[in-house]
């Protein structure tokens, strides 16, 4: 080999060296602390940058994104002497990277540790039913403390959250019980308002039936009574239209009474006062017809005699004053009831038929040919 080339060789290995020692290239997001005889230099920040060979060298690289830090479950006392494990989650920037650095030797310790001394304050303060619903609070003064004590570190918390309060196993079944308690409350209320509500609509159901039921047996009977007075008075009209004499209504008067005892509730029977004089009253008619059809008038007041003979012996009964009532068995007093109507119907039915159609509507009394 050439002497000449070996030492070329050597000079170009030198420079190549020298080179790579002094360009150093920082990526984005980086920070190169850089010492020169032990001395912190300079910060390189991301790009190219050139240094001296032999004379810096490279301290920290450090990462200025946003950070998250997640500790481990620490026992906290609460004021009510209970034991709970809580862990955080902690959300940090490193803004100086000399500081970082060279102010704190191990900046997460650091503030693991300081995170675990603000807890233990902040819980210490409370019991375990505000720890459990005071969680803005306690993250709002951690990152106050924190703040605080990590900004001369060049370091910022930008958000702390409690990731999880554990209380004790004993604790955890007291508060599965209270809450099964609870929502055996609110159900057992809930049931009850139902079932209130469901009464008051069942009874506001009945009360609405009632009344329309009721509403509606009034005006059935305010129709029935209207067509009622309607029908009476339109048979009075008739009655009076037609001019019907007393005869005629102690007829139908008779016809009527046999009805009353149809019924199989009666237990006695009622005889108006005025069944006798209904009787003389359709006998004296039906007597009248005869005597201007009949016999002579001799033989005429024999019959009668003789009629009234029979009827007095074939009734048997005394008679019976106006506005009198004579309580007798039901069908004992169907029984009499007929045999008085019949003295006067069986006679002279064909008569009285006879007088009924002289006076219908429209008619006059009839006259001789």
């Amino acid at each position: 080999m050439d002497p000449v080339v070996i030492p070329i060789l050597v000079a170009a290995i030198v420079v190549v060296f020298l080179v790579a020692a002094t360009v150093r290239i920082v990526p984005q997001a980086r920070r190169y602390n850089i010492e020169r005889f032990g001395r912190y230099r300079r910060t390189l920040q991301p790009g190219l940058n050139f240094v001296l060979p032999v004379a810096d060298r490279v301290n920290t690289k450090l990462d200025v994104r946003e950070q998250v830090y997640s500790s481990d479950p620490k026992p906290v006392i609460t004021e009510d002497n209970l034991v709970v494990n809580i862990d955080t989650v902690l959300y940090y920037q490193i803004t100086d990277p000399r500081a970082a650095a060279y102010e704190v030797a191990d900046y997460l310790h650091a503030i693991d540790q300081l995170t675990v001394t603000t807890l233990r304050n902040v819980i210490g303060s409370m019991d375990l039913e505000g720890t459990l619903t005071s969680r803005e609070e306690i993250n709002a003064r951690l990152r106050a403390v924190l703040d605080d004590a990590t900004g001369k570190w060049g370091i910022r918390v930008n958000r702390v959250e409690i990731k999880a309060i554990d209380p004790p196993n004993t604790i955890k079944e007291a508060m599965e019980k209270q809450m099964r308690a609870e929502r055996d409350k609110r159900a057992a209320i809930l049931h009850a308002e139902g079932e209130r509500q469901a009464k008051i609509l069942t009874a506001e159901g009945t009360k609405q039936k009632d009344i329309l039921e009721a509403q509606g047996t009034q005006q059935a009977m305010i129709l029935r009574a209207d067509g009622e007075s309607k029908a009476v008075e339109l048979v009075f009209q008739a009655v009076h239209r037609n001019n019907a004499d007393a005869k005629v209504l102690a007829y139908k008067y008779l016809e009527t009474l046999p009805h009353l005892a149809q019924s199989d509730n009666n237990t006695f029977w009622v005889i108006p006062g005025e069944l006798t004089e209904a009787i003389r009253t359709v006998t004296s008619a039906f007597g009248d017809q005869a005597s201007s059809t009949g016999p002579p008038p001799g033989a005429r007041r024999e019959d009668a005699t003789e009629a009234d003979a029979s009827d007095k012996d074939h009734v048997g009964a005394p008679e019976v004053e106006a506005n009198s009532t004579l309580a007798l068995d039901a069908v004992a007093a169907a029984d009499e009831a007929a045999k008085q109507a019949a003295v006067a119907v069986s006679d002279a039915k064909a008569e009285a038929e006879a007088a009924g159609e002289t006076r219908l509507p429209g008619r006059g009394p009839a006259s001789g040919g």
